[in-house]
């Protein structure tokens, strides 16, 4: 991962530097906020001071969220509550004072960086002996493949991609059907109880009285 550390203290800047790089980091310094603006196309993360020779850390920053969404970690001496909370609003993903301790300075740039990736979704899905192929549009209960219609695999997949979470009657009608009148709710209950019997498997998908439906954990 690249990283580009906006500092213009000499010893902070190198200090910072030669840490990350030793585990593993490509690091640029930046002295200016202008050096960073012009590049930022270029890394995966920044870590900026706000106490900058041409211009306001905080300044930077609202220019760069004006074109880039790149994880930002502010390194300031300003400890202030004010000056945290202007740091977080002015789009800062985390905030910290220094001097910095090297492995929290980590572990943050590695929790701010792991938000801007993709969530990759699970092509199979595992609860008790039920296994749901996503892909494959598979269903398969003890090891058996059991037949299901595609409503009712459009069911387990909208359930499963949320499992342990509530998932609304009005959002599974809209999501299948594109409609929630009173027709579409009774296909719902048909099509839902038709499907717990082929799982044959109580507590699976558990109803929430008023609202809707879960797949358990």
């Amino acid at each position: 991962m690249r990283v580009a550390v906006v500092e213009d203290d000499e010893g902070v800047g190198e200090a910072l530097v030669a840490a990350l790089t030793t585990r593993g980091y490509l690091v640029d310094r930046k002295r200016r906020g202008a050096d960073l603006l012009a590049s930022h196309r270029e890394y995966d993360a920044v870590i900026l001071d706000l106490g900058l020779p041409d211009m306001d850390g905080l300044e930077v920053l609202r220019l760069l969220r004006e074109v880039s969404s790149v994880p930002v970690l502010i390194l300031t001496a300003r400890a202030g509550e004010r000056s945290v909370v202007n740091g977080l609003r002015s789009g800062a993903d985390d905030y910290l004072v220094k001097p910095p301790r090297i492995a929290e300075l980590v572990a943050r740039l590695e929790t701010v960086t792991r938000r801007m990736m993709p969530a990759v979704p699970a092509q199979t899905v595992v609860t008790r002996d039920v296994r749901v192929d996503l892909v494959a549009r598979q269903v398969e209960v003890g090891g058996v493949a059991i037949t299901l219609t595609p409503t009712e695999f459009h069911l387990v997949r909208i359930l499963v991609e949320q499992s342990g979470s509530a998932v609304s009657r009005q959002q599974l009608m809209d999501r299948i059907w594109g409609d929630s009148s009173t027709s579409v709710s009774r296909a719902l209950d048909v099509h839902m109880a038709g499907l717990r019997a082929k799982l044959d498997r109580q507590g699976l998908i558990t109803t929430i009285r008023g609202f809707g439906y879960r797949w358990e954990m």
